[in-house]
């Protein structure tokens, strides 16, 4: 099963598991859309929207349960990215990992399935 990634703060992630739902980020909300993205582009969009910060986790999800709601589109560099349009059904995730923040400001990404 294909999977995708979501970077989120630990505290968003809990209250999604709090309400059953995860309704994406401020950023999410602005654009109409969840952002993924692919296992190969996990590091990247670490480095771009996250670099320096701390209490992160990524999910990781089954793309194919979320059915007709996830579209792959162009956006940075050119290259497709997972969007959802709509709710993330906590049903659909696989695993929950702590992103651990280095020193340096990057994070440790751990091995992912693509």
């Amino acid at each position: 099963m294909p999977r995708i990634y979501k970077i989120c703060s630990a505290s968003a992630w809990r209250e999604a598991e709090r309400q059953g739902v995860f309704r994406g980020s401020a950023d999410d909300a602005r654009d109409g859309f969840i952002h993924f993205s692919a296992a190969r582009q996990v590091a990247q969009t670490a480095k771009k929207h996250f670099f320096g910060q701390h209490a992160l986790f990524l999910i990781e999800v089954d793309a194919e349960a979320l059915g007709d709601n996830l579209r792959w589109e162009r956006s940075r560099n050119d290259e497709l990215f997972p969007h959802l349009y709509g709710e993330l059904d906590l049903g659909a995730v696989r695993r929950v990992l702590k992103l651990d923040a280095r020193s340096d400001g990057g994070h440790d990404i751990p091995e992912l399935q693509p």
